[in-house]
């Protein structure tokens, strides 16, 4: 594989072949970029463009949808809240989240997995955002069958993993940039919290990767194709076989610094009591187990949570 270039994959390759070719460009950049994805392509235009209409409403409106005790779960979470770890200035984004509605009395809500909030407008948010979600569990979950072939594992060995995951759709904005002070960027250097993210809209220039911690290297997408990239819950599953890579949104150049950037991740986590326990043929003399102590995906993301500043310690 070329270092300065992701290979673009289709989901309409023969199940073995693509397992093979996506599983590889995960090893090779712990990102990939996939396009014949199951998510229909009027439904992101209409959401891409519905989101540009909320984070077009005045401040005050947005900030109705603020709820700072549920550490950004749901809702909206105002500009320059989050941090990435170990950065010295906050992210120049807002975003809003939506999460997953669990049947009535599961065991699994709590503060992890509130309830939806859903804006007053623009009119039909709820309808539309709850379809794309669904659509995206399902893409995603595609992907997680091929790499669990990769690995050598039943095709279906995350579907009880995943089922009723804390997975969440994050609608970004990152607004135009009139003057910078001191190191902030659009997104600082971070590895996502979950299993595997997916996501689409990023075509505006300025998604990057750290290729194997020391070069960064443009990851944006060609048009129509989405961009998926593993997360720490997989590198610790699988003992770093396949890695959570660095990444950031650097800030424009100047001529592209007075428009936004939206985009649309999708960041598919495991059941809240899921025990991400190493895989044992992620184990070898040379590879010997990083994690012999298994962790709750729950237990992972309230730590990280405080890590990147959207929840306080007690």
């Amino acid at each position: 594989m070329s270092l300065t270039e992701i290979p673009v994959l289709s989901m309409t390759m023969p199940k073995a072949a693509f397992a093979a070719a996506i599983g590889d460009s995960f090893r090779t950049f712990g990102f990939a970029m996939v396009r014949d994805f199951p998510i229909d392509r009027a439904l992101i235009d209409q959401a891409m463009e519905m989101s540009k209409q909320f984070f077009a409403l005045p401040d005050d409106q947005k900030r109705k949808y603020h709820n700072a005790a549920i550490a950004g779960a749901r809702g909206y979470t105002p500009f320059g809240t989050e941090i990435a770890k170990d950065a010295k200035a906050h992210d120049l984004k807002e975003f809003w989240h939506v999460g997953r509605d669990l049947p009535p009395g599961s065991p699994l809500a709590d503060a992890s997995m509130p309830p939806n909030v859903w804006p007053d407008q623009p009119a039909g948010f709820q309808a539309l955002f709850t379809e794309l979600y669904r659509q995206y569990d399902v893409a995603g979950a595609a992907i997680l069958s091929a790499i669990a072939l990769y690995l050598g594992l039943d095709e279906h060995w995350f579907d009880p993993a995943i089922e009723d995951g804390n997975s969440v759709m994050r609608l970004l904005h990152y607004p135009p940039i009139e003057q910078l002070e001191g190191e902030a960027i659009r997104a600082g250097a971070h590895g996502d919290i979950n299993l595997i993210t997916l996501l689409l809209g990023a075509e505006e220039a300025g998604l990057e990767l750290l290729y194997q911690g020391k070069q960064w290297m443009n990851a944006s997408p060609p048009e129509g194709a989405m961009v998926i990239n593993c997360g720490d819950m997989l590198e610790r599953l699988t003992n770093h076989y396949l890695p959570s890579t660095i990444h950031r949104v650097r800030n424009p150049n100047p001529e592209r610094a007075r428009f936004s950037r939206f985009s649309m991740p999708f960041f598919l986590h495991l059941r809240s009591d899921f025990a991400i326990k190493t895989l044992e043929q992620c184990i070898t003399p040379q590879n010997p187990d990083r994690y012999p102590d298994p962790i709750t995906a729950d237990q992972f993301l309230q730590q990280r949570l405080i890590e990147i500043g959207l929840k306080k310690t007690a």
